[in-house]
């Protein structure tokens, strides 16, 4: 299925979908800090960051994943990158997040950032914790109890890393 993704920037028409699959994926509690009850203009300001690059993921023509691309610090620690990802919950394992994880990769060594970073990776996100590793990031460390997942309570946060 990859080799129909494209992925192109986001455009404010974008929102209405970006939230849709945003709103499910806070819902779950299990990967993302944001609450469920996160307004949409909170989830605005996240997606449509002035500091921050956001592309969409379409499958013919319909928005099924986002990325966004920011500096993970600013100044001196501006040439590391920061992303977050969402997929559609009805297409996960169909290669969207592998293909919205490259192609922030290449953007990022684009822009000229020399490593990319993940903060909170939450370590029962088995998935997502095995594609960042398919991509070269490697867990640099460990955040006891970092997580307060919906169903098995606190749970250990992974920080990620690798060079670009």
């Amino acid at each position: 299925m990859s080799e129909k993704i494209k992925i192109r920037p986001s455009e404010k028409k974008d929102f209405d979908e970006i939230w849709r699959i945003f709103k499910s994926v806070i819902a779950s509690g299990n990967t993302y800090v944001n609450r469920a009850e996160t307004t949409k203009d909170e989830a605005r300001a996240k997606w449509e960051n002035k500091n921050a690059k956001t592309f969409v993921a379409e499958i013919d023509e319909k928005i099924v994943g986002v990325s966004l691309l920011k500096p993970n610090y600013v100044d001196r620690g501006s040439h590391v990158a920061n992303a977050s990802y969402i997929v559609d919950e009805n297409l996960r394992g169909a290669g969207i997040g592998k293909a919205l994880a490259l192609h922030s990769i290449s953007t990022a060594k684009e822009l000229g950032y020399k490593a990319m970073q993940f903060n909170f990776v939450v370590s029962t996100n088995v998935a997502a914790v095995n594609l960042w590793k398919s991509v070269g990031f490697k867990i640099i460390g460990t955040i006891p109890k970092g997580f307060n997942h919906k169903d098995s309570g606190y749970v250990d946060a992974f920080v990620m890393f690798r060079e670009l």
